[in-house]
C-alpha cells in the first residue's frame, strides 16, 4: 500500500488541534484568576484556526523513531505550536509585515484589533511554558526544564525574535549570502530545529541521534524558508492563502532575491537529498520524516 502522507498529516493535525482547544479552553487552571472571553477568542483565532501544524508532527514523528507517541509527547508538541502561533498574530500586526489574511482567514488584528492581538500573542507565548512544564510531558524534571530552555532559546532572542530583528533591518539593504542564511536560520530555522530534537529528548535519543536530528532540523528549516520565499514570488494568494510578493515589494533580503529561483530550486533538491542520507539509518521507520522533507521542498502552499 502506498503511503498516504496528506492523510497521514490531516490525522495527526486533527489530533493536534484537539489538544491545543482544550488547553484553549475558558475555564482557568489553577492559579489563574479568570480568562477573559475576548482575549481567550483572539487567541482560538489565532491558533484554530487551521494549518498544516508542521513544527509539532515533527516533535511527534521524531519521538516516535526512539518508541515514544504519548500524550505528554503531544504536550511538548502543542506548547511549541503556540510559539509558532504568537510569532504569526505578532507577525501579521501592521508595525511588522502588515497582513490581512492567514490561512484564508482574516488575521487576528483584523478580526479583533491591533492591542486584542498583541495581548493573544503574549498569552499564547507565556502558556506555551506553562504546558512544556506539565508532569506529564517527561517524568524527569531536569528533561522538561532542559525542553523549556531549548524553547526559550529557540524562540528567543538568539532564535526566531532575534531573526525577525534582522529580518526588518535587512528591508531595503544589501545583505550577503552568509548574512541571510543567518537570519533565515534564526527566524524560521530555529522552532524546526528545535521541533526535531526535542522529539530526540522526549524519547531519551542517543547523543549521536540527537545530532543527527538537530542537523535534520536545520536542512529542513532551511528548505522551507527557501520553499516560502519562492511561492511568494511565484505563487498566487488563492494558493497560499495569504498576500503573494510581499517580500520584494518590502525589499526585504531573501536567497531568492540574491540567487534566482533556478539556483533556488537546486538548492533545494542538495537540501533533500542531505535530508534523506540523515534519516537512512533508520530505513522503513523514518519513512514519514522522509515524506515530509519531500512535501516541505515540493510545496505549493
Amino acid at each position: 500500500m502506498t503511503f498516504d502522507l496528506k492523510r497521514h498529516l490531516a490525522t495527526r493535525a486533527e489530533r493536534i488541534e484537539a489538544v491545543l482547544d482544550c488547553v484553549l479552553s475558558d475555564a482557568a487552571s489553577d492559579g489563574e484568576t479568570a480568562r477573559p472571553p475576548r482575549l481567550v477568542a483572539a487567541m482560538r483565532h489565532g491558533a484554530l484556526n487551521g494549518g498544516k501544524r508542521l513544527r509539532p508532527i515533527l516533535v511527534w514523528e521524531t519521538a516516535g523513531l526512539f518508541g515514544r507517541e504519548d500524550d505528554g509527547v503531544l504536550k511538548a508538541a502543542c506548547a511549541l505550536e503556540l510559539i509558532h502561533c504568537y510569532s504569526l498574530v505578532h507577525d501579521d500586526l501592521p508595525a511588522m509585515d502588515d497582513d490581512d489574511l492567514r490561512r484564508g482567514q482574516p488575521t487576528v488584528h483584523r478580526a479583533y484589533d491591533e492591542a486584542t492581538a498583541i495581548l493573544a500573542g503574549d498569552a499564547l507565548l507565556t502558556l506555551a511554558f506553562d504546558v512544556i512544564a506539565e508532569e506529564a510531558v517527561h517524568s524527569d524534571a531536569a528533561i522538561r526544564l532542559r525542553l523549556s530552555r531549548d524553547l526559550a532559546r529557540a524562540a528567543g532572542i538568539g532564535g526566531m525574535a532575534g531573526g525577525q530583528m534582522l529580518d526588518l533591518e535587512s528591508e531595503h539593504r544589501q545583505r550577503t549570502d552568509a548574512e541571510i542564511r543567518q537570519l533565515q536560520s534564526m527566524k524560521t530555522g530555529a522552532l524546526l530545529r528545535y521541533a526535531c530534537r526535542a522529539g530526540g529528548l522526549l524519547a531519551g535519543a542517543p547523543p549521536e541521534d540527537l545530532d543527527r536530528l538537530t542537523r535534520f532540523g536545520e536542512v529542513i528549516g532551511l528548505a522551507f524558508q527557501l520553499a516560502d520565499d519562492l511561492l511568494d514570488v511565484e505563487a498566487s494568494p488563492e494558493a497560499t492563502g495569504k498576500a503573494t510578493g510581499k517580500d520584494a515589494e518590502a525589499g526585504k533580503a531573501t536567497l531568492v532575491g540574491l540567487w534566482g529561483a533556478e539556483q533556488t530550486r537546486q538548492e533545494l533538491g542538495r537540501l533533500l537529498q542531505e535530508a534523506e542520507t540523515l534519516l537512512k539509518p533508520y530505513g522503513a521507520k523514518a519513512q514519514t520524516l522522509t515524506a515530509i522533507a519531500e512535501f516541505i521542498v515540493n510545496r505549493t502552499n
